[in-house]
């Protein structure tokens, strides 16, 4: 006998249902392949009228019968929604459309795991939250999955989790005062294929509140226009944020149009930055920076920035890197005002200490192709196997006092004024070209045999 699939499921969703509530209650509430249908309880789509009590109530009721909530398509003006453990919100995706009428957040969980919202337009209307809030607000939830949703207009945070392991996952955020998706202290959590455009601060945060292992995973992501509205030095305008957090994989992203860096780690050990696609970024596009030990930048391309990658303060303990098969071209001379120095830019690659630089492709570089070290901050630095073309000086190494050592070897450097390799006493050439026949020696940079071009 053939059996329809649908007609099937319907039935073992019902049968389900029945054993968790009386009969009587759901003949009243019945429930669909979908969930239970929310206009049961007397939500009515296009109402004027806030219905933030009908919503609770039936988030409540149907959060204890571990099923979901169906939001037929339609505009649901709504306050603070608390979510209690296995609460699964099921809306028809660009249909269902629930409106923020105040509150310091509209969607909030405290504590509650298996959670679910989906396919639901989350429009916060502009309405300014208080400081640390997220338009969805879950503390300490695992299981928490928020997917194909749209969250718009936030006046604050658009995503906001502390503690929390789950999924963050092909949802569209638009129009947000602050950051799009915050994470502090995650447990676990991946947070992939989402769409973000448009914020005054941040994209993607991923943050602790002390040093220690994360692991978060930040991949496949469309992130653009992306502001340092509250200004300084760096803390915004960046599209992905991993601070204190360790082992966090940055891989496969889209990055456009961002005030400062496209992905930055700001004592983030063992970080991963692989295979992003960057353009228009107005300071580093890829960073390492401060008290970190371990990180890997492969496979990159960069097209636009004022630095291409940067590894750095040796001083605060940063070390150990792999920066390879990175395309890096069309580099801005100076950087955003505010940053320190203010004017230092049109650099590829910037490295310090204990990195291996090899296979990558650097063309357009206004100041250098790439700079290892910083005054005494260099050591056992290795540039091998690239091909720099275009920038003013090819290859900067330090030789001041109390600099280490560099090997400059097989690389392939062509139209470089200044020099293919030159000395540097912080960013200042002060030799001539090491590369060159007749050339003064350094003790701690060893200079290969690099081909060189010289301009026509």
């Amino acid at each position: 006998m053939d059996v329809n699939r649908r007609h099937l499921l319907g039935i073992t969703a019902a049968g389900a249902g029945a054993l968790a509530l009386p009969s009587r209650v759901m003949a009243a509430q019945p429930i669909s392949v979908l969930g239970r249908d929310a206009t049961q309880y007397g939500l009515r789509p296009g109402s004027p009228d806030d219905q933030t009590k009908i919503l609770q109530r039936a988030i409540d009721e149907v959060a204890r019968a571990q099923a979901p909530l169906a939001i037929p398509p339609g505009v649901y003006r709504t306050g603070q929604l608390r979510l209690p453990n296995g609460s699964k919100l099921v809306g028809v995706r660009g249909a269902t459309r629930l409106v923020f009428t105040g509150g310091p957040s509209m969607v909030t969980s405290e504590g509650s795991s298996s959670l679910t919202l989906e396919g639901l337009v989350i429009d916060g209307g502009g309405i300014a939250l208080p400081a640390r809030r997220g338009l969805v607000h879950c503390l300490a939830g695992r299981e928490v999955r928020i997917t194909d949703c749209e969250i718009v207009a936030s006046g604050g945070n658009g995503i906001w989790l502390e503690n929390v392991a789950g999924e963050i996952s092909g949802n569209i955020i638009s129009k947000i005062a602050v950051t799009a998706i915050t994470s502090f202290d995650a447990q676990g959590l991946i947070v992939t294929r989402n769409t973000i455009r448009d914020t005054n601060d941040n994209g993607i945060e991923i943050l602790r509140t002390s040093i220690g292992d994360d692991g978060t995973l930040v991949a496949d992501n469309r992130i653009e226009d992306i502001k340092a509205g509250p200004g300084g030095s760096g803390q915004y305008g960046n599209a992905i944020n991993a601070f204190r957090a360790g082992n966090v994989i940055v891989r496969g992203n889209r990055i456009k149009n961002c005030d400062y860096s496209a992905v930055r780690g700001n004592s983030a050990s063992n970080i991963q930055i692989t295979g992003n696609s960057v353009s228009d970024v107005r300071e580093v596009a890829l960073y390492s920076e401060f008290a970190f030990e371990g990180a890997v930048i492969a496979n990159n391309t960069v097209d636009g920035a004022a630095l291409g990658v940067s590894v750095c303060n040796f001083n605060e303990g940063g070390r150990l890197a792999v920066v390879q098969g990175n395309i890096i071209r069309n580099l801005l001379a100076k950087r955003p005002i505010g940053t320190a120095p203010d004017d230092d830019g049109g650099i590829g690659i910037y490295v310090e200490a204990d990195t291996s630089v090899s296979g990558n492709v650097i063309e357009n570089a206004p100041s250098f192709g790439i700079v290892a070290g910083w005054g005494k901050y260099l050591r056992d630095v290795a540039i091998t196997g690239n091909v720099i073309r275009n920038a003013f000086v090819g290859v900067g190494v330090s030789v001041t006092p109390g600099a280490g050592t560099a090997l400059v070897n097989n690389n392939m450097i062509s139209e470089t004024p200044r020099g293919a390799v030159v000395g540097l006493d912080h960013a200042r050439p002060i030799t001539p070209d090491l590369a060159a026949e007749g050339a003064p020696r350094f003790t701690q940079v060893a200079v290969g045999m690099n081909e060189v071009r010289k301009l026509p």
